[in-house]
């Protein structure tokens, strides 16, 4: 039986983050918020700093950034809709050895379909992309934590590999 067949091999989209570190709070945070919430139809939610950072004016936790989940056939959506923004094209070192990859995209409105708004001027976000097989979940469950087999693990080239194929990326 082949890697392809087997069902329990299949890789999925488990999840698609935005983030945005503002690095002070206020309006600034509604801004980002706003922008968040147009880009992937979700509601995003501040993130607060850990530490504080005197020489930065940033006291610990002071919201300094904004992230927002985004899972299923939306995850999908949004993704092709934020590769659109990068021409379709990631850096292979991009990738790690757990079905994770991240990019980020410098203007905001470079992403199809929003529009310059000058009450939220230019942001830049961050986009981490999780991929996962059926049963990878044991891993990070609270009761019953169990170890995934290394066999079953995602390695970068076959993320690669699958981000290509389903969303058509090219490595650069």
């Amino acid at each position: 039986m082949s890697g392809e067949e087997n069902p329990m091999k299949r890789i999925y989209l488990e999840k698609v983050v935005l983030n945005m570190g503002i690095g002070k709070s206020g309006d600034a945070i509604e801004a980002a918020k706003a922008a968040l919430a147009h880009i992937s139809g979700k509601r995003p939610c501040a993130r607060d700093a850990k530490k504080t950072y005197r020489d930065f004016g940033v006291r610990k936790g002071e919201p300094i950034g904004v992230a927002v989940t985004v899972r299923g056939e939306d995850a999908a959506t949004l993704l092709r809709r934020l590769l659109e923004a990068r021409d379709n094209r990631v850096r292979g070192r991009a990738f790690d050895g757990h079905g994770n990859f991240s990019f980020g995209i410098k203007e905001h409105i470079d992403v199809p379909g929003v529009k310059y708004d000058p009450k939220v001027g230019i942001l830049g976000l961050d986009v981490c992309v999780s991929l996962a097989r059926p049963g990878s979940s044991v891993s990070r469950r609270s009761r019953h934590k169990a170890s995934v087999g290394a066999s079953h693990v995602i390695t970068a080239d076959e993320a690669r590999s699958f981000v290509a194929e389903r969303f058509g990326v090219a490595m650069a």
